[in-house]
């Protein structure tokens, strides 16, 4: 059923919901998949669009993490070590409830000398042995011809041996968006471009009121909830001071940027982990859809709303070490695209930020009632949202069992191995199209058909080159809640993320369909349209800078 904007914000006032939840980042979106399949009423603003900020801009992995294994064993830390078990453990669920969107990924690290390769073996079957029993295979010791069987482009004098092991890859903005979908087919109601603006005082009943503003519109409405959850990430803060100005700042945030290359730099279908750089980070090259996803830098940063790419300084920091390590002279004409994200990083309570872990927090202040989930990584994000919808169960006197590990997601529901083949026959599309639609849509790619075999015409690519259809975008607009370009071309089809010349040929006729649909003036369309096109050639200068 198509959802409408109006309907959502009528039924917002309308009654009183259990919990409210204020992110809809994998997190929030998490909570309330969480909470409605528990069987609360369930309530869901986000002020962007769905999974726009954090939760689209991760390397992709659904991983435990290698280098948090490493710092675990070097400081003796079993903080550490219990993130990276927990992270495992959570790799196979995962991987599980949303096949369309999530497989397995074999990685490849390259070794100088004897002695890294059994440092790093020995890491890795430490690794393999935290994960459990799992059908994704064992690390093993590579030699060299093997490993360069695997990755043909690494550069020998740089390869004594390698340790092959495996960790799972997702499309994370689509995984963001089927939690929200799955949440929805539980009843919850999930509202995007919709800003928390301010908590209104404890009432005696225990219901507590807020005042939310449609950002399309400029509207504002009213509501109560019983228990607010602050899911926001690295902009919990904000929702914390909103709601109690006296309590003390726990967040700090650090910046991860990506750069996409052409994927022949490294044709292969294995990544590669590059296990130390002079500064003591790891770096991966992924093979992500049709590039070569290479990250992740991790600095201090400032918060920020806008939306950033990598500088100058850091794409040469990335090609440094894809140059040394693959036979390649990548060069930053070569980098088609980029992308940064915030990592959201929780102090200590008394405000000491040393060694600062990527495990969450549940957070509760009594004196407004706000629950708050803090830190965290995305594939952990179901476990920060049983903690979460836990700890919300304890405000309203209630307990219920978290199912969410069994809960197939919204496009994988009814995906197998045929549904490519079943499309296929149905619209008598090309394999290009046909792949990019089960990968990104899975068995709701069927909806997609349908709309095909009603009218010929939007079975057309929009431009030449690219997968995208018409009916691929009357589809994300009826029944994927996209309301702006951005929407469309960064969330819901990721084409920001991969490749700006793309993005930016996209605009004007994405532009147009949606002001045909939303009766938008011309005015307003040149503004929706020019102020995209702005933010992705900013990024472009940036780069360049």
């Amino acid at each position: 059923m198509t959802f409408l904007r109006s309907d959502a914000f009528a039924r917002l006032q309308d009654q009183v919901f259990d919990i409210c939840i204020v992110g809809g980042g994998a997190t929030g979106a998490g909570c309330a998949l969480d909470a409605a399949s528990r069987g609360y009423k369930v309530l869901l603003v986000e002020k962007e669009d769905f999974g726009g900020a954090t939760s689209s801009k991760s390397t992709k992995l659904i991983h435990g993490g290698v280098r948090y294994l490493e710092q675990a064993v070097k400081k003796l830390s079993l903080e550490q070590y219990r993130m990276v078990k927990k992270a495992l453990q959570e790799r196979s669920t995962l991987l599980t409830i949303a096949p369309h969107i999530t497989k397995p990924l074999q990685l490849i690290t390259p070794c100088r000398t004897w002695i890294e390769g059994a440092y790093y073996y020995i890491g890795l079957k430490m690794y393999d042995w935290i994960s459990g029993r799992t059908n994704l295979g064992g690390s093993e010791l590579l030699g060299r011809k093997k490993a360069m069987e695997r990755i043909p482009t690494l550069r020998k004098e740089q390869l004594f041996n390698a340790v092959l092991y495996y960790d799972g890859q997702l499309d994370d903005l689509r995984f963001n968006l089927a939690l929200i979908q799955t949440a929805m087919q539980e009843g919850a109601l999930c509202i995007n471009h919709t800003s928390l603006q301010a908590f209104h005082p404890h009432e005696k009943s225990g219901v507590k009121g807020f005042r939310v503003v449609d950002e399309l519109t400029g509207k504002s409405y009213e509501g109560k909830a019983k228990v607010i959850i602050n899911a926001t990430g690295p902009f919990a803060d904000r929702i914390r001071l909103l709601a109690n100005p006296a309590l003390k700042p726990r967040m700090r945030v650090s910046k991860g940027v990506h750069i996409l290359l052409p994927k022949p730099m490294m044709s292969s279908n294995s990544a590669l982990l590059i296990p130390q750089t002079r500064d003591g980070r790891v770096l991966f090259a992924i093979p992500y859809q049709k590039h070569l996803l290479v990250g992740t830098t991790d600095d201090e940063t400032e918060l920020t709303d806008e939306d950033f790419g990598p500088t100058h300084a850091e794409v040469k920091y990335l090609l440094e070490y894809i140059n040394e390590y693959l036979d390649v002279k990548a060069t930053p004409e070569d980098v088609g695209a980029g992308f940064g994200g915030l990592r959201p990083l929780v102090m200590k309570r008394d405000g000491k930020s040393k060694d600062l872990v990527r495990d969450h927090e549940v957070e509760f202040d009594s004196q407004s009632g706000l629950l708050s989930i803090l830190g965290g990584k995305w594939t952990t994000y179901r476990l920060m949202a049983k903690d979460t919808i836990d700890a919300a169960e304890k405000m309203l006197g209630v307990k219920n069992i978290c199912t969410t590990q069994h809960i197939i997601l919204v496009g994988s529901q009814h995906y197998n191995h045929n549904t490519a083949i079943v499309l296929h026959k149905q619209t008598g599309c090309d394999h290009e199209i046909v792949k990019h639609l089960v990968s990104k849509y899975g068995d709701k790619s069927g909806q997609i058909a349908k709309i095909m075999l009603k009218d010929a015409l939007l079975k057309e690519r929009i431009l030449p080159g690219m997968p995208y259809t018409w009916a691929e975008l009357q589809y994300v607009i009826q029944e994927e809640m996209a309301y702006t370009v951005k929407d469309i071309l960064c969330s819901r089809w990721g084409t920001q993320l991969a490749d700006w010349q793309q993005t930016l040929s996209l605009i004007e006729p994405v532009g147009d369909y949606l002001a045909q649909k939303y009766d938008w003036t011309t005015a307003d369309k040149q503004k929706h349209i020019e102020q995209y096109r702005q933010e992705i050639l900013k990024m472009q200068k940036a780069m360049h800078q």
